[in-house]
């Protein structure tokens, strides 16, 4: 089963995409962004940005560091929608897709099927 670990500092947000992932048959870990999980294995970490162009950057480094090697979805609602997925913002933060809050249900299962296929 493909493993998912969530940052997300809203806890209605972080309920909300631990529901819909495990109920799309993923293996889900969610935590506040103060609750680090290191070393916890994740085939995919989704982790919400508040403030990309400031701390946003640093924090993905840090999370990152703590997930060697595991893809990384950044959420935000400081990203305009419309945004590409895969250009230059998420180039600039090191990760595989970028996505803006509000985030629809059927966009977050594209873009975690997109890096890391269906559940396994």
């Amino acid at each position: 089963m493909s493993n998912i670990v969530i940052y997300e500092e809203n806890d209605l947000m972080r309920a909300l995409l631990e529901e819909w992932l495990s109920e799309a048959g993923y293996c889900v870990h969610a935590a506040a962004a103060h609750d680090l999980q290191a070393g916890r294995p994740a085939d995919l970490v989704i982790v919400s940005v508040y403030m990309p162009k400031d701390g946003g950057a640093q924090f993905v480094r840090e999370i990152q560091a703590m997930h060697p090697g595991a893809p990384l979805i950044a959420i935000s609602g400081q990203f305009r929608s419309g945004l590409s997925a895969n250009g230059a913002t998420a180039q600039t933060l090191g990760v595989q897709q970028v996505m803006a809050k509000p985030l629809a249900r059927t966009d977050l299962l594209g873009a975690v099927r997109a890096v890391i296929g269906v559940p396994g």
